[in-house]
């Protein structure tokens, strides 16, 4: 996945800016940011203070992991399962 360019603070003070009265295609252009850019980070973090974006980072992280944990587990369990059905 490719990493951004701006940290979740930038992006966060980004979009307070297009709360004070500045419109998207002026903070694009100051930023160097697509349109679709700026709206796909609105819909993320429109609305979220810094130390809740860090803590919605860290639930995603847990998530990919625990998920990973998961599939290797279901994994294991149809291995065992097939090696059971086998007649030896």
């Amino acid at each position: 996945m490719k990493r951004s360019r701006f940290s979740e603070e930038q992006i966060i003070g980004i979009l307070k800016e297009h709360q004070a009265g500045s419109t998207a295609v002026e903070l694009c252009r100051k930023h160097g940011i697509s349109d679709a850019t700026f709206y796909k980070w609105r819909s993320k973090y429109g609305g979220l203070e810094v130390s809740e974006a860090k803590r919605l980072k860290s639930l995603e992280a847990e998530n990919v992991k625990l998920k990973k944990l998961l599939a290797d587990q279901m994994l294991d369990n149809a291995t065992l399962k097939e090696m059971l059905s086998k007649n030896f």
